[in-house]
């Protein structure tokens, strides 16, 4: 993503400075200026992003390796399944301890009855209507 990011980059860099494709104010211009707004994000945080998953999954992979030597390829498949059932559980137990209890989302807007203000702010809304 982040080589695809930089040719956007380079190809708007390439229409303006040299003049190809007949420079600034064309069709061509145009599309390279769209391509550039996305081509940008992809260059500086996808891209990046992506690049340090892909080393941590090569990691992880070389580090694995030499458990899965002369192994045929259904054999000790169950012990894959045990860290997906520690994952499970814990997404469980994080989902019961922070997320169990829903949040206050009503505003204050003054006044001492909630039902006066709910009153209120339909009238207002009635008489902007």
């Amino acid at each position: 993503m982040a080589n695809a990011g930089g040719a956007w980059d380079n190809s708007k860099k390439y229409i303006e400075i040299e003049g190809a494709a007949g420079g600034k104010g064309t069709e061509t211009h145009k599309a390279c200026v769209v391509g550039d707004t996305v081509g940008d994000p992809f260059k500086d945080t996808s891209g990046p992003a992506l690049n340090i998953l892909i080393k941590l999954m090569s990691i992880i992979s070389l580090t694995i390796a030499p458990l899965m030597e002369n192994k045929d390829d259904w054999d000790d498949f169950w012990i894959g399944l045990i860290p997906l059932a520690i994952m499970i559980i814990g997404t469980y137990i994080v989902g019961k301890l922070f997320w169990s209890e829903s949040a206050d989302i009503t505003a204050d807007i003054g006044g001492s009855d909630k039902k006066e203000n709910i009153d209120m702010v339909n009238a207002e809304n009635e008489d902007a209507a």
